[in-house]
């Protein structure tokens, strides 16, 4: 058989990554229909709904065996166990910053998130650092100063969602499994706990599951494949694409996210947020740039 033209595979790789970020950056619309289920409920809830469809999907991609394979090394099941009480931490408080209106905060810890990759690149792994990126982390600090100088108080919100995410995505990074299988075994390593509470709200009566609605319990069984679906388009999408094109489409979901916020749930935008804002996206287009001439000048030197 033909192999598919690598402008097709690469057009194919931008729609699949695109349509992750894109559904990442509108998901807060359809937390807002849960917004009277507490945030560690709805957790409980993507963790047991996103559990079972990964085991059916790994079930439908005859999978199983590398399911398994996961489960029986001790090595990949402790990076996993931490992997997945980072993303749980991230899920709860980015499900928070929706019911509290904090999205415009939400959307800043997400632009901040591969400036702390960059950070914890180099004081975990060694990387090197340029000039452009020290400059860049300093212009992500005074972001974050502006902030703290808006509420008065340190901001904890945007920077634990930078964090949390930031430090799921290192563990992950050196962890050699498949996206899908390996969500699916942080949320199973998750699931006893969810099963436990979610039954015994729902024995005691003070549960969202079973709700007074088939409405609300739709919502909430659909937690599980929108968690899931987006990370399966992700994985597909950055197997076809250049990282330098991956990066660009990174900005995608907490720009989504900020129009969301501010266009849509008519939360304030003050002049603050606007400076806070204004030194992430410098930042971030100094470590773009730096990544797109680099690029090139090595692709020059070859």
């Amino acid at each position: 058989m033909n192999q598919p033209a690598p402008h097709h595979d690469e057009f194919r790789g931008i729609a699949y990554a695109g349509g992750a970020y894109f559904l990442w950056g509108l998901v807060p619309l359809f937390w807002r229909l849960l917004g009277d289920v507490p945030p560690i409920e709805v957790t409980l809830h993507r963790v047991l709904w996103c559990s079972l469809f990964g085991l059916l999907v790994t079930l439908g991609r005859r999978r199983l065996a590398q399911f398994w394979q996961i489960v029986r090394t001790p090595a990949l099941m402790r990076a996993l166990a931490m992997s997945s009480l980072l993303i749980a931490a991230n899920w709860t408080l980015f499900i928070y910053c929706v019911s509290t209106h904090q999205l415009v905060e939400a959307s800043l810890g997400y632009y901040l998130t591969p400036l702390v990759s960059i950070a914890l690149g180099v004081a975990l792994l060694g990387e090197t650092i340029s000039r452009l990126r020290i400059a860049a982390i300093g212009l992500a600090t005074v972001a974050v100063a502006a902030e703290a100088f808006r509420l008065g108080h340190i901001p904890w919100v945007a920077p634990g969602l930078a964090l949390s995410f930031g430090f799921y995505g290192y563990v992950r990074k050196l962890t050699p499994v498949d996206s899908l299988e390996g969500l699916t075994v942080e949320t199973c390593l998750l699931l006893p706990v969810a099963l436990v509470l979610v039954a015994w709200w729902a024995v005691d009566g003070t549960g969202a599951f079973p709700g007074p609605t088939l409405t609300r319990d739709a919502l909430l069984i659909v937690t599980g494949p929108l968690t899931a679906l987006p990370l399966v388009l992700f994985a597909a999408g950055a197997k076809r694409i250049r990282l330098t094109t991956l990066g660009f489409l990174q900005y995608l979901s907490p720009t989504i996210t900020l129009l969301v916020a501010t266009l849509i749930l008519g939360e304030p935008f003050t002049v603050t947020n606007l400076f806070a804002f204004g030194c992430i996206w410098a930042a971030l287009a100094l470590v773009t740039l730096e990544g797109r001439f680099g690029f090139l000048s090595r692709r020059v030197a070859e």
